[in-house]
Order: structure tokens, then sequence, then C-alpha cells
């Protein structure tokens, strides 16, 4: 009984941690689309395509708007993550962040 608790709760914490790498492997993504695509991702946005950006930081949207404006047609943000305000302003603890509901 102890060795199956024990599986199961390793095997919990593998499916978690594999959930925040692939969450961290696609923002990298994410953002090297958003920041540097490539000549075949900017033909497919000339040609109408629209790429949802999903879960992306409130600060990656507002240096996309400042430094991909003229792509802006070609994007839509989902579920924007803001920071979330500490009680402490002197926390040395990372920043959170609380997904915006934009009901999608």
């Amino acid at each position: 009984m102890l060795i199956t608790t024990t599986l199961a709760a390793t095997l919990a914490g593998l499916l978690l941690l594999g959930r925040d790498a692939r969450a961290a492997d696609l923002r990298d993504i994410e953002l090297r689309r958003l920041f540097e695509p490539t000549a075949a991702e900017l033909r497919a946005e000339r040609s109408g395509r629209i790429y949802i950006y999903e879960g992306l930081r409130e600060s990656d949207v507002a240096r996309a708007m400042a430094e991909q404006f003229d792509r802006v047609d070609s994007m839509m943000f989902i579920r924007v993550q803001r920071p979330v305000q500490k009680t402490e302003p002197k926390s040395k603890e990372p920043v959170e962040y609380q997904t915006q509901n934009d009901g999608c």
C-alpha cells in the first residue's frame, strides 16, 4: 500500500512538472513567433492567417503592440497573464500572475 501511494504521488508530481515545462516551452515558441517570425509565418499572416497567442504575460502583449504594431491584424491574445499585486511591496518571492478572464 505504501509503495502504491508513493508511486501515485511521484507520478502526479511528474505530470504536474511536465505540464509546467510544456507551458514554458509553448510560451517560448509563441514569443519567438511574436517577435522573430519566420518568412513563412509572415507570408501566412499577409495571406490572412491569424495566430492566437494564449497565456502570454501582459508585458509581452504591450511589447508586441509597441514593436509589432504593423502585424497586429494577424494577432489575437487570450488568457493574458497579469501580475498580481503583493501585499508586501518588498517581497522577494517571484511575481505571481493571474489569468485575465476574457470569456474565451
